[in-house]
């Protein structure tokens, strides 16, 4: 569980810088603009890793299908529809609804897959839920003012996301890590590149500038290639409702980046969200006692 709760915080201490750099780069490159760039550098990073390890042969045999559905639901799809949500709504009011993608997780495997939901699974996700809003800062008068589009876009992505994951843990569990994560952002590329060239294939070019290179190393590199290795071992290593808690998380981080980069202030409610969202986290993933599970089979 220490690896696990490590690889967890250090995602969302990623996944929160990332959120800053999708926002430098959505407005000179468009959505599909991000979402190539990301998967390009992404991808680039990763085939390093698998030719440094020499893990040529885990490319043989991949279920092909599946890779690219898990392609779509993992990072095109969501990638694409949180980039468009950033220039309809906020980025507090945008991380609020990402931060609903363990209850849709828990909601789709209890739907789709057969998944049994514990009390406490619930306790947790409600608690660390209410800590997003405290640390959102979202009113009532905030929320009226957002862009209907901007909301639903964000749902869309959590949805995907929480589809994914379970997708990932059922079909594949018996792929490596590097190779899930390469196989799926290198069909994410080539997707996203041809939607590029659909709307408009001249972003390409501004790939290279100095200012949006710099971001898509940072966006690429560690937010999809290192990330998604990190992504994918707490699918497999733990549950997909686990690693669905790294949406509480990246808030937090996103501000501690916003007060470092920006010189943002952290405030009271931040502090008290935070231990909220520690809370739902905690109560979230933990596993019954081996005691209580034997009693409830005898019972």
């Amino acid at each position: 569980m220490a690896r696990l709760y490590g690889a967890l915080f250090t995602l969302s201490f990623i996944w929160g810088l990332s959120f800053l750099f999708i926002k430098l780069l959505v407005v000179p490159l468009g959505a599909w603009g991000v979402v190539f760039g990301r998967c390009l550098f992404g991808t680039v990073i990763l085939l390093l890793i698998i030719a440094f390890r020499k893990e040529w042969k885990g490319l043989k045999g991949l279920p092909v299908g599946m890779i690219i559905l898990v392609s779509l639901l993992n990072n095109a799809i969501p990638w694409y529809l949180i980039a468009l949500s950033e220039t309809k709504i906020t980025s507090s009011y945008a991380s609020l609804i990402n931060a609903t993608t363990p209850i849709w997780t828990l909601i789709i495997g209890f739907l789709f897959f057969h998944n049994k939901l514990r009390l406490f699974q619930w306790l947790g996700i409600a608690l660390g839920f209410f800590g997003i809003i405290i640390l959102s800062g979202v009113d009532a008068t905030n929320i009226k003012d957002q862009s209907i589009v901007g909301l639903f876009t964000m749902v869309g992505a959590t949805l995907c996301y929480g589809s994914s994951t379970h997708l990932t843990k059922k079909y594949l569990s018996t792929v490596s890590i590097t190779m899930i994560s390469f196989s799926t952002l290198l069909v994410s590329a080539i997707i996203s590149f041809i939607m590029v060239l659909i709307t408009d294939g001249t972003i390409i070019t501004m790939l290279l500038e100095p200012s949006i290179f710099g971001s898509l190393i940072g966006l690429g590199v560690f937010g999809s290639g290192i990330a998604y290795l990190l992504y994918y071992y707490c699918i497999q290593k733990g549950s997909p409702e686990f690693a669905s808690l790294v949406t509480y998380l990246v808030p937090i981080s996103a501000l501690l980046w916003g007060a470092i980069v920006l010189n943002e202030d952290i405030h009271l409610s931040m502090i008290t969200g935070f231990i909220l969202i520690l809370g739902g986290v905690y109560v979230s993933s933990k596993k019954p006692k081996e005691k209580n599970i034997r009693m409830s089979k005898t019972a």
